[in-house]
């Protein structure tokens, strides 16, 4: 099955697919329309899942998040995923599509958020957004915003772009820390020139607090 299944995705390798991905650190050629297409038509698979996951693919890998099952990893296992996942899209499919379902999700956050390797961290503080705008209880956001103060400027890319998340996410959806977050942001100007299309919204965080915070139903 999964010689079969490697087979189609090496028919839908495309240069061109290719040549746009590898500018984003994406070492794989495969349209992801018609990798979605493919998962669709083998549905839930948790052992070919795992099976896709091991041949260190890329294209094959954000196959197998597609068709596995979350709740079915281990705390161990996910760990060892996310630290083997260096291509951007795996790991981000990896946190969305199957750590945030995970019920080992909160005990990962906390496992990556400090981690020497930026981008392991970079994970911790992606799931760590998702609580800040889902279950902020028992979360110490004035002290979230004095660690992005001090260490956003400077970090790495990858690590960077999730903090600077964290930081807008505080700010759009908590009131009170709302001016605080703004300032840290216009004083650190963090990805203030970073080049958006039209239509979408800068992710300069003063920008993206007032457009988010200006689309918020009144009550």
């Amino acid at each position: 099955m999964i010689q079969a299944v490697l087979a189609e995705l090496a028919s839908l390798e495309d240069p061109k697919v290719r040549a746009v991905n590898e500018k984003h650190g994406d070492d794989h050629g495969v349209n992801l329309g018609k990798l979605r297409a493919v998962a669709k038509r083998l549905k839930t698979s948790q052992e070919l899942a795992v099976e896709l996951w091991a041949t260190d693919d890329t294209a094959a890998r954000l196959l197998s998040l597609l068709i596995c099952r979350p709740k079915a990893f281990s705390f161990a296992e996910l760990d060892a995923m996310l630290r083997s996942a260096r291509a951007p899209k795996v790991h981000d499919w990896l946190v969305n599509y199957v750590v945030k379902k995970s019920p080992h999700a909160e005990e990962l956050r906390v496992t990556w958020f400090a981690d020497p390797d930026p981008v392991v961290a970079s994970a911790g503080w992606a799931l760590t957004v998702d609580r800040v705008a889902k279950k902020p209880a028992g979360l110490d956001l004035a002290g979230l915003l004095s660690l992005i103060e001090a260490e956003l400027k400077d970090a790495p890319e990858r690590l960077q772009w999730a903090m600077n998340h964290c930081l807008a996410q505080i700010g759009i959806d908590h009131p009170a820390l709302r001016a605080r977050a703004v300032d840290i942001g216009e004083r650190l100007r963090v990805l203030e020139d970073y080049p958006t299309s039209p239509g979408c919204t800068s992710p300069y965080a003063p920008i993206w607090i007032a457009e988010m915070v200006r689309r918020q139903p009144t009550t």
